[in-house]
């Protein structure tokens, strides 16, 4: 059913009386990681080179044939003593970007993942398929296709922290009254990695099977991975028992999927600010419009958070590295209190 974000924080003031913490600490019980999804592949036929493999090794030669594990996804997990949420949150990042978009941030303060472990949730950071600690496989003769890059003009420009970038970090024009960290913005720029255009299925297959591990769960999904978070609910029914799309990039089309199955869970949709006007970003946005449009017609909760339209302003694409991030995740956090997803 379709509701404001101003009756479901009425639904969830009670749980806020108590507050959930944002300073200080909280016991844990295990720091982890594993790798899920992925195949054995076998290559032949390729040449031996001949490498110094470091600065004062002897030359020695390199086999690049045999076998060797491709399309697995990497997940570091933390989980508390006494969690006061029903089930696991995973953190899946966006396009051209890893799980240190829910890290540490990128002016130093705390990012999302401490957020939601001090607010009592057992929390899963993945990168997923080709990107970070998941690895890469050669190019042709595993993937496809060659990797491609995001120069940094296209992130300030498409992230919407400023319309006028510059080399000179001086010369560069964010939007009046924006909250990403600017100062900050090179530093971000580090978090970059290379992707590609043809590893879909493998990701998908990836995500299904973390899913498929670890959930019962509720997902929190950035941009480009929120297709493959809508879809990987879709794969495995009552598994997922809430997704936050913050800034989603895509989502399944309605037209080719049942959605009968996920009417129960709730999902809700985060959007930050100037918006308007923007060719680009009205593109993006009509697949994930188009989804939410369809659960509301199957009577399903899927909530729209506006966040200027709420009073917070200034928010750029990388909702949960800005300033005010922290006061964009008590409203997360509250609209999970308000539909069941806290002890």
């Amino acid at each position: 059913m379709e509701r404001s974000f101003a009756s479901v924080m009425l639904l969830a003031a009670a749980a806020l009386v108590g507050g959930c913490a944002t300073t200080g600490g909280f016991q844990v019980s295990e720091v982890g990681s594993f790798h899920a999804g992925g195949t054995q592949v076998a290559l032949s036929g390729l040449a031996e080179r001949e490498l110094r493999l470091t600065p004062s090794a002897p030359v020695m030669k390199v086999n690049p044939n045999g076998e060797f594990e491709t399309g697995q996804l990497y997940v570091q997990y933390v989980r508390l003593a006494a969690p006061r949420a029903r089930y696991p949150l995973l953190m899946w990042h966006g396009g051209g970007l890893t799980g240190v978009t829910w890290e540490t941030k990128p002016d130093g303060a705390s990012g999302w993942q401490q957020y939601f472990l001090q607010a009592g949730h057992d929390v899963y950071v993945s990168d997923a398929v080709e990107r970070g600690r998941a690895s890469w496989s050669r190019y042709p003769e595993i993937y496809t296709s060659e990797p491609f890059f995001r120069p940094k003009q296209e992130a300030w420009e498409g992230f919407r922290i400023g319309a006028g970038y510059s080399k000179d970090p001086a010369q560069r024009v964010a939007y009046p009254g924006g909250q990403f960290p600017v100062e900050a913005f090179d530093q971000f720029a580090k978090q970059a990695v290379p992707r590609w255009a043809t590893n879909n299925v493998a990701t998908q297959a990836a995500y299904d099977a973390l899913v498929a591990k670890v959930c019962p769960c509720v997902i929190v999904v950035h941009s480009q991975g929120s297709a493959f978070a809508m879809q990987a609910s879709l794969n495995a029914p009552g598994m997922v028992k809430g997704i936050v799309a913050v800034e989603p990039g895509g989502a399944p089309d309605p037209a080719g999927v049942n959605l009968t199955t996920v009417k129960g869970v709730p999902h809700l949709f985060v959007w930050g600010d100037n918006l308007a006007g923007n060719e680009g970003w009205a593109r993006l946005r009509t697949a994930p419009d188009r989804y939410r449009a369809a659960l509301l017609a199957q009577g399903g909760v899927a909530d729209l958070l506006d966040l200027p339209a709420s009073g917070i302003k200034g928010n750029s694409h990388m909702v949960m590295m800005d300033r005010n991030s922290d006061q964009v995740a008590a409203r997360i956090q509250a609209w999970m209190s308000a539909n069941g997803l806290m002890k």
